[in-house]
């Protein structure tokens, strides 16, 4: 079993009595620094500073009780953002009706790119509503087509 593996089975149980969910959980290096980031959400999407800071301190506890990662590193417990990318079909289906940002791995319509409200995602095809002018419109892109699909905030 890896270190993060290691690290979601010990933290989970916390999780689920904060009523918080584990979105996303992974190491980054930035220059010599080896960073532990375990981006956090409630049901609804939200998460505050507050809530991050409380948690931070309450998995620090829990992993140096456990003392399963042996080199040093930096524990950054976060929100995973207001245009977070959406990983898997779960967080997907999650963010249907919400505005989203999807690229495209090859151009479908004339587009590379498009930003609209997920309406549906069903067999593996996202069905995303856009504004062509002063159209509205409807796109049906294949899954093996998402370079990437994140939440986009609407201006």
């Amino acid at each position: 079993m890896d270190s993060l593996s290691k690290v979601k089975e010990l933290i989970i149980p916390l999780f689920l009595k904060e009523d918080i969910q584990l979105y996303d959980l992974s190491w980054h290096q930035e220059g010599k620094s080896r960073i532990l980031q375990i981006a956090i959400m409630r049901k609804d999407g939200s998460m505050d500073i507050d809530t991050c800071a409380e948690m931070s301190e309450k998995i620090s506890t829990i992993l140096d009780e456990a003392d399963i990662i042996a080199s040093e590193y930096f524990l950054e417990v976060c929100s995973p953002g207001a245009e977070r990318e959406l990983k898997n079909e779960q967080q997907i289906v999650d963010a249907i009706d919400e505005f989203v940002y999807v690229k495209l791995k090859n151009p479908k319509a004339g587009m590379d790119a498009v930003k609209g409200f997920l309406r549906a995602y069903e067999n593996d095809e996202a069905v995303i509503e856009y504004m062509d002018k002063a159209v509205k419109r409807k796109i049906s892109i294949s899954a093996d087509n998402i370079a990437l699909i994140r939440l986009s905030v609407k201006i």
